[in-house]
């Protein structure tokens, strides 16, 4: 392994921390505001990374650091805990529960959006010859900004993945969940049921969405992008 691979692997973790982090305190914190305060308890209504990693150790250090090394791309999971009683008993707030993960990380891809231009004004940073998913932005001159465009660009990447995937409503995606909003509280209660019952199935439904989901995520992509570089030839 290569010092540039060590370093890039490095910005990756910090950033895939930071997202996943963001995302179940996004859960956490809207659980807290509806009443359920089985995460709180737990920790996980924190930006602090620790709570969430002692919850889920496997997918939120080994697993990351195994396929980044294994496949140069990270990888990882983490959860934050809820009352089934109480999703059923207050099924619109279950839902708006399920939006507030997905709702943290496309936040943080407008903050990364935002930090993007300032490094184009303040001459840190320099339009790209092209774009990928690790190279949205690119510093001006090697040094520190290499690394500061490096991790902006997986920050506003990587946020978008995670905030599109998370909504393919699918059990046992966020997006299933969400659907309740914009249900009858009746029908919105029974999807609730119908989560909760999936058990081992919902492998199913992550198997689903792996399979739609390059369809759906590289023209989201290409239209962030336009939003990103208005004028520019990107994501055409």
């Amino acid at each position: 392994m290569t010092p540039d691979f060590l370093i890039a692997g490095l910005v990756w973790y910090v950033v895939f921390l930071l997202s996943t982090t963001c995302h179940e305190a996004g859960h956490a914190w809207a659980a807290k505001l509806g009443g359920d305060l089985t995460a709180f308890h737990g920790g996980q209504v924190s930006l602090d990374p620790i709570p969430h990693i002692r919850r889920e150790p496997f997918g939120m250090v080994v697993f990351p650091i195994l396929s980044y090394v294994m496949g140069g791309w990270m990888m990882g999971w983490a959860s934050a805990p809820y009352d089934p009683t109480w999703s059923e008993r207050y099924p619109r707030r279950a839902a708006w529960m399920s939006l507030a993960g997905p709702g943290a990380n496309f936040s943080l891809a407008v903050v990364a959006a935002v930090m993007i231009h300032i490094g184009l004004m303040v001459g840190a940073f320099q339009y790209p010859s092209s774009i990928n998913f690790t190279h949205v932005i690119e510093a001006a001159q090697p040094g520190v900004a290499t690394g500061a465009a490096m991790f902006v660009s997986l920050l506003f990447s990587l946020n978008l993945l995670l905030g599109t995937f998370n909504l393919i409503p699918v059990p046992p995606l966020d997006g299933f969940g969400v659907i309740g909003i914009i249900l009858p509280e009746d029908a919105a209660r029974a999807l609730q049921r119908f989560a909760h019952s999936m058990g081992s199935f919902s492998m199913i439904g992550l198997l689903l969405a792996w399979k739609v989901f390059d369809p759906i995520f590289e023209p989201f992509f290409s239209l962030a992008l336009k939003a990103l570089y208005p004028g520019q030839e990107y994501g055409g």
